[in-house]
């Protein structure tokens, strides 16, 4: 007997033993040689999954297989079209290939879609809208004169509903950019989709109205002068704008409602190939994208509901003369024409559109999962599922903590002030995972050598992605590294630094969410897989099993990985390009960096620390330290030039411009001539300065306190907002400028108080002036024939006041008045000063044989946007 209980005491001892062995080899560090390994799995994940499904794009239709598929999108005939809008050239309004070619070509094809209509099912109205009008622009009055529109109006004859669905594009280009990209490739697709409507016996209740606008690049002018004074407009229910700044490639949703969720409902229902977030929506809106849409202008003056969708692929040629047509491929052509013609079917058959204003129910938060599917739902769902999601983190990281001091008999103020450390590495993680990128950018503009991922963008991995993974990692290594705790298992150190994280996630949620930002969805996409984990951690207790639990928590953040990877990679693919057009005054790289680091931490925030289950992690953060040496020293080279003949070009706006300053006794104070530059990108004209004399280019910031304007001709609101920063060349030749602005004083009335003036004033020239109007000290401006919004608002908008004036078709003088007031009533002095800019931007307007010299000089990489213009100064 005592025989067997010694036998059973050694089995008892011998069980121990084992499942400590056990125990101690589920806490054992893996190999270091699978650390690569583990790296290059997320690696390959994103080049398996997210990058081939963010560049699909579904098969296109042919013409011959119409018959077999019918009232699907063809993009074969609408990419026919497209040839033929290419070879037409460059479309600015006020020239005949905008206001006559381009109308009489539009009126063509859809009369071909009236012949071939089924008659009896539908009945369509076609106009050709003039109009004149004006709307405050950001800091100018937007003044315009006889722009166009071709407009289609088409609806179903057993319909008698009066909300219109308005789908709009526009036809026009900027100077210099045939535009096939911008906009032509939507207006074929709209033609497309007409068509198909036309012919389908699938009937609609809703009349649906298209929208060819003739005068979008002024900016926005044809918008507005529809939403403002055309007979259909005010039937207009809801909208889809469709607009570019790229060519080819995926239309991205980046505005939706405001305020109808329905919208989003129908384009999920409804859209083959989704592609849209919430967080671009977002960012446009704060104004951090250099672009607008017409979108705004029907929301603001409609105010018109709707969804502003635009072409993002192979920005770099936008606004350029590459925008042709051998850069969109007719796979791209048929995923934005098969989304548009199912959403169009969708909505113009609503239910919501006989009343939209009781479906108004606030802002919806949107995304797509890497084009598969789409998702939304209403504001107020959001903030309940972000904080119900950053409460369950905060509570089930109490459970696990509570549930390590039960496991180890540890106390629980000695896990909690080691957890307490943790999410102080945990902060420094963080702050370190967004300032090593960031950093890297402010040493990269100080050295000049700003947007070198331009052409090869590949190279932000090492210059943003590797630092910031560093970043991200290092406090914790070198806390497990340095100071290794004995009293807590490994493992349970580990799964604290994912708690933390988890922590920080769930504040962040809670303080994104009070301040009504709806972007707050990432944080809780990042807690509902986490929390998802931690759960079955727990029940299945892999929570106390060493290693294991890492195992599940890895395969639950394969999920949010290929998501956030793929969102960020998407605004990567849309902002690289615009760092070309972002301006001086902003380095580019910090937009970039702050990008690439916040991809990083929500894709990488709970698996990159796993790095230390694996002996040596000190080696992992050498070698990513090593990339990023090797892609610094790659990116110095020539390989980081940023810009590239064709493909990757330089933005060079500049005008060739005559001034000349009348003072008040009519004299001629200065006559000169030169190159008035409004660079586009923080390089400045350093990359120009080896092949161009740019000895004599002077800062206008030096000017702009004494002459008004900084003394120079800007163009629209965005060129007047970086004047200061704009360059002035002097040339010794007299810039010829084709063409005469002329204004001519009509009269001049003291009115009976005597302590007021009125003058009354005529201008005739190009398609395209300014007049800069500024009060002399002690007069003020009391009234004009202008719009009265600047007057009425004193406290927003200054002098010098900015009234931009364009005309289509009809080039008659514009007549105006101004009234201004003076305490002294003393008018025989100076009381006024006026500046006139006339811009000749149409290809048809010849530029003198210096300019032409001036402009083949220019290397072989620049994108030159240029004109020639004047500018008279008048004081009166």
């Amino acid at each position: 007997f005592l025989l067997l209980q010694d036998s059973d005491r050694d089995i008892d001892k011998s069980n121990t033993i084992i499942e400590l062995i056990e125990k101690d080899k589920r806490s054992k560090p893996l190999p270091w040689y699978y650390a690569p390994s583990y790296l290059l799995i997320w690696v390959a994940l994103f080049f398996a999954v997210v990058f081939p499904l963010f560049n699909y794009l579904p098969t296109p239709v042919r013409i011959e297989e119409e018959a077999s598929k019918p009232g699907q999108f063809v993009a074969e005939r609408a990419q026919y079209v497209l040839l033929e809008l290419d070879r037409l050239g460059p479309k600015i309004v006020g020239d005949d290939m905008n206001e006559k070619t381009m109308v009489e070509f539009m009126l063509n094809e859809i009369d071909s879609v009236r012949r071939v209509m089924r008659n009896d099912i539908y009945e369509m109205e076609v106009d050709v809208q003039r109009a004149s009008g004006a709307y405050l622009h950001w800091e100018m009055i937007n003044m315009y004169q006889a722009v166009q529109n071709v407009i289609v109006k088409l609806s179903t004859r057993s319909s008698n509903s009066t909300s219109y669905l308005l789908i709009n594009s526009h036809y026009d280009t900027k100077p210099g950019s045939v535009g096939t990209g911008d906009a032509g490739f939507m207006v074929v697709t709209m033609l497309e989709v007409l068509r198909q409507l036309a012919t389908s016996e699938e009937i609609f209740e809703h009349p649906v109205v298209f929208l060819f606008n003739g005068a979008e690049e002024q900016p926005l002018q044809g918008s507005h002068a529809f939403i403002s004074q055309h007979k259909w407009s005010a039937n207009c229910k809801a909208l889809i704008n469709l607009d570019s700044c790229g060519a080819g490639g995926r239309e991205i949703l980046f505005q939706g409602g405001p305020n109808h969720p329905w919208l989003m409902r129908h384009y999920r229902e409804a859209a083959k190939h989704p592609f849209a977030t919430t967080m671009a929506e977002e960012i446009f809106q704060a104004g951090i994208i250099p672009s607008d849409t017409d979108f705004r202008i029907f929301r603001d003056f409609g105010p018109v509901p709707g969804l502003d969708m635009a072409g993002v692929y192979n920005g770099f040629v936008y606004h350029t003369k590459y925008d042709r047509f051998d850069v969109i491929s007719r796979a791209s052509i048929q995923n934005t024409g098969e989304n548009l013609l199912s959403l169009v079917r969708s909505i113009c058959n609503a239910e919501e559109m006989h009343d939209t204003e009781a479906h108004s129910e606030g802002h919806s938060v949107f995304f797509d999962f890497l084009g598969l599917f789409f998702v939304y739902y209403l504001e107020s769902t959001g903030i309940a599922l972000n904080l119900s999601f950053a409460f369950a983190g905060l509570i089930l990281v109490c459970v696990s903590l509570w549930r390590m001091t039960r496991t180890t008999e540890l106390t629980g103020s000695s896990v909690s002030s080691e957890f307490g450390i943790l999410f102080l590495l945990e902060l420094a993680g963080f702050i370190l995972a967004l300032g090593l990128p960031l950093l890297m950018s402010v040493f990269y503009d100080a050295g000049d050598r700003t947007m070198t991922y331009l052409t090869n963008s590949w190279l932000v991995l090492g210059l943003f992605v590797c630092p910031s993974l560093i970043g991200l990692v290092l406090p914790f290594t070198l806390y497990y590294t340095l100071r290794p705790s004995k009293s807590i298992p490994h493992p349970y150190h580990l799964q604290m630094a994912g708690h933390a994280h988890c922590v920080l996630l769930a504040v962040l949620c809670i303080i994104i969410t009070a301040v009504s930002i709806r972007s707050a969805y990432l944080c809780m996409i990042s807690l509902l897989f986490y929390v998802g984990a931690l759960i079955i951690n727990l029940l299945t207790k892999l929570h106390d099993r060493g290693y294991y639990w890492s195992l599940l928590m890895a395969v639950c953040q394969v999920m949010p990985f290929l998501y956030f990877s793929y969102l960020f990679h998407s605004f990567l693919v849309i902002v690289i390009p615009m760092t070309a057009r972002k301006g001086t005054e902003v380095n580019p790289d910090m937009l970039i960096a702050l990008l690439c680091a916040m991809g990083t931490i929500f894709a990488f925030g709970f698996v990159a620390p796993l790095i230390n289950i694996f002996r040596r992690p000190n080696c992992m953060i050498g070698g990513l330290a090593l990339i990023t040496f090797i892609f610094c020293m790659i990116s110095v080279s020539e390989v980081g030039f940023p810009y590239r003949a064709k493909t990757n070009v330089m933005r060079v706006n500049f005008l060739q411009v005559h001034r000349r300053f009348y003072e008040y006794d009519g004299s001629l104070s200065l006559d000169d001539s030169g190159y008035y530059f409004d660079l586009q990108d923080r390089r400045l004209e350093q990359p120009l300065s080896d092949k161009m004399d740019f000895s004599e280019l002077i800062s206008l910031e030096s000017v702009c306190d004494t002459q008004m304007m900084c003394g120079v001709p800007c163009f629209n609101h965005r060129w007047c907002e970086a004047r200061k920063a704009a360059r002035w060349l002097p040339r010794k030749e007299k810039v010829e400028v084709p063409g005469t602005t002329t204004l001519e004083l009509l009269n001049k009335t003291v009115l009976d108080d005597g302590f007021t003036v009125r003058y009354q004033f005529k201008l005739t020239g190009p398609a395209r002036m300014s007049i800069f109007l500024k009060p002399m000290a002690g007069v003020k401006m009391l009234d004009w024939s202008f719009l009265k919004g600047m007057l009425d608002n004193p406290g927003k908008f200054k002098p010098p006041y900015h009234i931009f004036f364009a005309w289509g078709v009809d080039d008659a003088p514009i007549e105006f008045y101004l009234v201004l007031a003076k305490a002294d009533g003393k008018f025989d002095e100076p009381v006024l000063e006026m500046g006139i800019s006339g811009h000749y931007l149409s290809y048809v307007h010849k530029r003198d044989a210096v300019s032409e010299q001036f402009i083949a000089d220019l290397p072989d990489f620049v994108h030159a946007m240029e004109w020639p213009a004047s500018y008279d100064r008048y004081i009166y």
